[in-house]
């Protein structure tokens, strides 16, 4: 039965870009034009309010939970203030795909229509066959007194339902239908993954998929978009897997980090965004439309999205399966740039998902050392259930390979004159390197994974091989600290999983 949308005074759908366009121009501040021709906007809200998520849910020890009492009395609320206004209702689906596509629509205050213009960029549309599968109800105007930050985004599994009070950052959309997708993903026996998707021809011109999983702000999409002996991106933040490396995509467009962005290391990013029909969020502008995605006074979480039709891209239907899942972790100390994880490592790993968080996460996790499990930040239960899931998935996958990558430091942190940055174009080398099969491994003594002894094109081993670079500085004692540290820490957190398999965390040293 499909879920009743709230009386409005009057619904626009489906309205083109250029009709938002204009509503944004016309009634609401904050908006610059741009040098380009797009729009910026400066929200107010500037990453996603992981405090104010929560999950319609009985059960005590459900994560994040609130009352079915509590929620309709929230519901009830939003529906009384939509009474009244203008909305705006986008339809689409999530995923292109027959085989596997979810019907979502938006329905959104026309006060704030950058967003269902952003939204519509990234839905693929609806046809004859579409039927709404997950609503997203969203009211920046209405607050929540009493929640964290008066703000509240709720979550309604058993309607798929997302209800968004009071934050006006794009993500809270974009999510709302993603997080009820995981669910779905799940409910059919596979797992959403928070990754890009690359395609690239190997040595006999035939097709292969890789998987790239990290948190926002790793380095996730600019690895996906990155060129590398004609690879071509798919798609840059969630896709479905499903037994035998089946996978499936999710978004027509991209929603990309915008500090930072070089023509010259993200071409393509570059590109798409520097468009006039790209829309900015955060990003910085002057009051004259000049751009400067250097300028980090407001916020590092500036963003884009943009249509996949505007870069060249492989189309997101009828994929090969899974070959190679990369696994990104921004870490500053004794991490490789590369290293290959045994099979009974690799949802281990997967569980650790270690990274230096980001501005994408907020202030309270941006620079501090994280573990998130499965490097998503939204999945919707224990996430012992993620783990297990996985490890089930890759014992249907004989031939896939499993690597850990570091995209951010090695010997310390920036400031640190001993420590070495992770570049792009050594990322880069590293997945050039992969792909070929032209890497030679060796067994870490101390971590029991390989690293790499010979990587061409690669100019610097001492980010290969970090004990290597502690012990040239003659910082042999500090390495060996981290490295026991760095074990105690791990085992202590992957066995705080309850119902986390056994195997899972007997495959750490």
């Amino acid at each position: 039965m499909e879920f009743p949308l709230p009386h409005a005074a009057s619904v626009s759908a489906n309205p083109t870009q250029e009709q938002m366009r204009a509503w944004v121009l016309e009634h609401m501040p904050n908006v610059t034009e741009t040098e380009f021709g797009n729009i910026n906007y400066k929200a107010q809200v500037k990453a996603r309010l992981a405090g104010s998520t929560f999950f319609v849910a009985e059960e005590e020890n459900h994560k994040n939970r609130i009352s079915r009492s509590e929620y309709d009395e929230w519901a009830a609320k939003q529906d009384a203030y939509i009474a009244d206004k203008d909305m705006i209702l986008i339809e689409g689906y999530i995923g292109p795909d027959p085989q596997f596509r979810t019907g979502c629509r938006l329905y959104m205050e026309r006060t704030q229509a950058n967003i269902p213009a952003m939204q519509q960029q990234l839905y693929f549309p609806k046809d004859d066959d579409w039927t709404p599968e997950f609503t997203v109800i969203y009211t920046p105007g209405l607050s929540a007194p009493g929640k964290p930050d008066d703000r509240l985004i709720l979550v309604d599994h058993d309607h798929y339902v997302t209800r968004v009070l009071g934050s006006d950052y794009f993500g809270e959309s974009k999510m709302g239908g993603l997080r009820m997708w995981n669910h779905l993903v799940y409910e059919k026996g596979g797992l959403a993954l928070h990754s890009g998707l690359k395609t690239f021809p190997d040595v006999n011109g035939e097709e292969k998929v890789a998987l790239i999983l990290g948190l926002s702000g790793t380095g996730k999409t600019t690895t996906t978009f990155r060129q590398q002996l004609g690879s071509l991106p798919v798609q840059d933040d969630f896709n479905a897997l499903f037994p035998g490396g089946q996978v499936f995509t999710t978004e027509n467009g991209c929603f990309a980090k915008t500090y930072g962005l070089d023509p010259d290391d993200e071409p393509t990013i570059y590109a798409g965004t520097t468009r006039p029909d790209a829309w900015l969020e955060s990003t910085w502008v002057s009051p004259d439309g000049k751009v400067d995605f250097f300028n980090d006074s407001d916020t590092r979480n500036g963003r884009s999205t943009f249509p996949l039709a505007n870069i060249r891209h492989r189309e997101p239907i009828n994929l090969p399966t899974a070959d190679a899942i990369l696994l990104l972790n921004r870490n500053e100390t004794i991490i490789p740039a590369i290293v290959k994880l045994k099979r009974e490592q690799a949802a281990a790993y997967f569980m650790l998902g270690e990274t230096i968080g980001t501005s994408a996460g907020g202030k309270a996790e941006a620079g501090k050392s994280l573990r998130v499990p499965g490097t998503n930040p939204f999945f919707f239960d224990n996430d012992a259930l993620m783990g297990n899931r996985f490890l089930e998935l890759l014992e249907t996958m004989p031939d896939v390979d499993v690597y850990l990558m570091n995209t951010g430091r090695v010997g310390g942190p920036d400031g640190d004159d001993r420590s070495k940055k992770v570049k792009i174009r050594h990322s880069s080398a590293v997945i050039e390197g992969f792909l070929t099969d032209a890497i030679e491994w060796e067994e870490d003594p101390d971590f029991g994974y390989f690293v790499a002894t010979d990587l061409p094109g690669f100019d610097d081993p001492e980010l290969l091989r970090p004990r290597t670079l502690y012990a040239n500085q003659g910082r042999s004692d500090e390495y060996a600290e981290l490295v026991d540290r760095l074990k105690a820490e791990r085992r202590e957190y992957i066995q705080g999983f309850p119902g986390l398999d056994e195997s899972i965390i007997a495959a750490l040293p």
